[in-house]
């Protein structure tokens, strides 16, 4: 048996997102065998359920730049308190969105932990979008397309101040891998937040090994380890189909493997999520079943 367990922590939002479905994406994964293919692996598991989330049919959606902000903030809380506690017990939280914003809430629970530690964390951010706008520059107002911005300190209060203290990460501890689809108004937030970012031309021109290497010594600078925030809309769509919003020319799926790989070998690792896994737009569970596998990468899984 391997040190310590994993704690699974269902995230089902999809209050952020424009297309529904994603609030599906937890249990797709656990159909495809999340829980048993972690313990094959030599871990504890234990699958604490779902936070609970407000459905869109039942709330007001509030200011159409920021919609549904005040639910998805509580949402988080919740969420933050899960992680929270699932780390100060010695186990590896591990969360299953929904859409991206409850990052929030898993990046809140982490920092916290580590504050009270008198720790910083480190953010791996690996995403097709960069999601560092704010209400003000959003085009559509969906709140998955903020988190980031919200962890580095900006956007609605209500988010970006959960839990009492905001930045929840250092910009200078974020690495956001992978991004091909930034909006012309965000890409200032992304060039002066202290961001380190990598496109996809960077992958193409460097290769996944060189990226990932550098973006591992960024989240490790000084920190005491680093979470995980892995939308699979960064997996190519010929991969990864079932996504709240697909984008063409991803990462391929041995290089979203190797960048797992690569993390699990860092042996720094504090915590996880995949997020906007929706199986109504999706093939036979494969992007749910991808989700596992890169999982199961991050958490040891070898060729040999």
């Amino acid at each position: 048996m391997r040190t310590g367990g994993i704690a699974v922590i269902g995230a089902p939002l999809d209050l952020g997102a424009g297309r529904r479905g994603v609030d599906m994406g937890p249990s797709a994964v656990r159909v495809a065998n999340l829980n048993q293919k972690l313990a094959a692996l030599g871990y504890a598991v234990e699958d604490l359920g779902n936070v609970s989330v407000d459905q869109p049919e039942s709330v007001d959606q509030g200011h159409r730049k920021a919609r549904y902000l005040a639910e998805i903030a509580a949402a988080c809380a919740r969420l933050g308190g899960l992680v929270e506690k699932a780390a100060a017990g010695g186990k590896l939280p591990l969360v299953l969105g929904g859409d991206h914003s409850v990052a929030v809430g898993t990046v809140a629970g982490m920092a916290r932990f580590l504050r009270r530690r008198k720790a910083r964390l480190g953010l791996l951010w690996i995403d097709a979008h960069a999601d560092m706008n704010t209400p003000r520059t959003s085009p559509s107002g969906n709140v998955h397309g903020m988190p980031l911005a919200c962890c580095v300190g900006l956007g609605p209060r209500e988010l970006v101040e959960l839990f009492g203290f905001a930045p929840k990460v250092n910009p200078t501890n974020v690495a956001l891998v992978g991004i091909r689809d930034v909006d012309q108004l965000e890409k200032p937030h992304v060039r002066k937040s202290g961001v380190r970012a990598f496109t996809m031309r960077d992958v193409d021109e460097r290769g996944m090994r060189a990226v990932m290497e550098d973006a591992i010594a960024i989240v490790n600078d000084g920190t005491a380890g680093f979470h995980v925030s892995f939308d699979m809309d960064a997996v190519d769509p010929d991969e990864a189909p079932g996504v709240g919003t697909p984008v063409r020319g991803g990462v391929s799926y041995r290089e979203a493997h190797l960048a797992m790989e690569i993390v699990c070998d860092s042996a720094r690792m504090l915590s996880m999520e995949v997020v906007e896994v929706n199986p109504v737009i999706d093939e036979f569970n494969r992007t749910a079943s991808l989700a596992v596998e890169l999982v199961t990468s991050a958490m040891g899984k070898r060729i040999l």
